[in-house]
C-alpha cells in the first residue's frame, strides 16, 4: 500500500482539476520506485467548510497525506517524499500563481503488526498497470 489522501478547501475546484491531480500523485509515487503500483490508492475529499489564516474565503489548501506500510528506511521515505511533493507542486503551481493557496504534504508510517490486507486487484492488473 501506499494510500495518497488529498484533503482540499471546495474553493479549490475552481481552480485544478482535483481529478487530475489524484493521476498526478498516482503516477509519481508510482515513479518513486518504492510504492508498489499495486498498492497505490488516491482519493480525495473535498471541505465544505474551512476558516484559513485571516478568514478570508479566498484562501485556499490542499493537504496531501500518504500513508504507508511500515519498512522503508528514512533516506527512502524521504526521496519519496521529496518526489511526490514536487509533483504535486507543479501541478499546483499556476494556480499557486494566482491565488492565496497553502500546500502540505505527509508521509505516514503504518504498523504492519496492525493493518491487515486482502484484496485482488493485483490479479487483474494489465499490462505495466501504469493505464496511460
Amino acid at each position: 500500500m501506499p494510500h495518497i489522501t488529498v484533503d482540499y478547501s471546495a474553493n479549490m475546484e475552481g481552480r485544478v482539476d482535483i481529478g487530475a491531480l489524484c493521476d498526478v500523485l498516482r503516477r509519481a509515487a508510482i515513479e518513486t520506485g518504492v510504492l508498489p503500483m499495486a498498492g497505490v490508492r488516491v482519493r480525495a475529499i473535498r471541505a465544505d467548510h474551512v476558516s484559513i489564516a485571516d478568514g478570508d474565503p479566498q484562501h485556499g489548501y490542499v493537504d496531501i497525506a500518504l500513508r504507508l506500510r511500515g519498512g522503508r528506511d528514512l533516506a527512502t521515505r524521504k526521496a519519496a517524499t521529496a518526489h511526490v511533493f514536487a509533483a504535486a507542486e507543479a501541478f499546483l503551481a499556476p494556480a499557486m500563481a494566482q491565488h492565496s493557496i497553502a500546500l502540505s504534504f505527509e508521509m505516514r508510517d503504518i504498523d504492519p503488526e496492525l493493518s491487515p490486507k486482502t484484496g485482488t486487484i493485483r490479479n487483474h492488473l494489465k499490462g505495466d498497470g501504469s493505464h496511460e
